[in-house]
């Protein structure tokens, strides 16, 4: 064997758990924690505005695996995305939320449960499908997250995540008024690699959408970036910024942030197959 086929065959290989609990960590010394529920209450209606009439193919993915006799977690619900038009064609929902703001943008419905806790510590009986849509970013301990979502799964478990950075403009601003590239989240390759470590064999399937920030006022989008920038905050600096990026419509101002493209992990829970 050559030195160079000898140094390629002792090189470690990658432990994407600890990868991804160093992009957490990273990310969250430089702009906060994503999963802190006070940043969420306070986004919640933005958040709302922004995802209500937003095109999702995900439930495209999910519509093989549905009928009206089965059940279904949503991991990190937020406004109610998925949950609501998914109550439609099920037989019951359980939206598991810690955010008392998102909570508050979920319409009642006599299908669904709200569960106001992270996923983490739910307490939630066992269902057909459990769902996870743009939760794990800031998830430190994955693979005790994605354990839980298989033990509660009877058929199925879907995790859809980012591939494209977030199309948000606290990005810009950060970019134009601190410098340098932040920190990323985890993407969906590390996901992809993080369940192959884990024995878990994927199916996948990637989606694009388009990405437009709504907001009430000037103001809020000020404060929703702030929230996200943190050291290095230049009030003045921040405000010229957003108003060459904002753009005003109707009674609110809209970021356009382009095409996201996400991918969709799914597969039979291990504990059934």
């Amino acid at each position: 064997m050559s030195e160079t086929k000898s140094r390629t065959a002792s090189r470690p290989s990658v432990d994407w758990e600890e990868s991804w609990k160093r992009l957490v960590a990273d990310r969250t010394a430089a702009a906060g924690d994503h999963g802190d529920t006070s940043y969420w209450d306070r986004r919640a209606p933005s958040y709302a505005r922004s995802t209500r009439a937003r095109a999702d193919e995900f439930l495209d993915v999910l519509a093989p695996y549905i009928s009206p006799r089965k059940t279904l977690i949503d991991v990190g619900a937020g406004s109610g995305r998925h949950a609501l038009p998914l109550a439609e064609r099920l037989e019951w929902i359980t939206a598991v939320e810690p955010s008392e703001g998102m909570r508050a943008q979920i319409a009642p419905r006599d299908n669904m449960t709200v569960v106001a806790s992270r996923w983490e510590d739910a307490a939630v009986a066992t269902a057909d499908l459990v769902i996870c849509c743009h939760v794990l970013y800031g998830v430190a301990d994955p693979v005790a997250f994605i354990d839980k979502m298989e033990r509660s799964a009877r058929e199925r478990v879907f995790i859809m995540l980012r591939e494209a950075p977030l199309g948000h403009p606290a990005v810009v601003v950060r970019e134009r008024m601190v410098g340098g590239d932040e920190p990323r989240m985890p993407r969906f390759t590390d996901l992809f690699m993080l369940l192959i470590q884990m024995g878990i064999a994927s199916d996948v399937n990637f989606i694009r959408n388009p990405v437009v920030q709504r907001y009430e006022s000037f103001d809020e989008a000020l404060a929703d970036c702030r929230a996200l920038i943190g050291e290095g905050w230049d009030e003045s600096k921040a405000r010229a910024i957003l108003r060459e990026v904002l753009i005003e419509d109707g009674d609110e101002v809209v970021f356009n942030g382009g095409m996201s493209l996400a991918g969709i992990a799914h597969w039979q829970p291990r504990t059934t197959s």
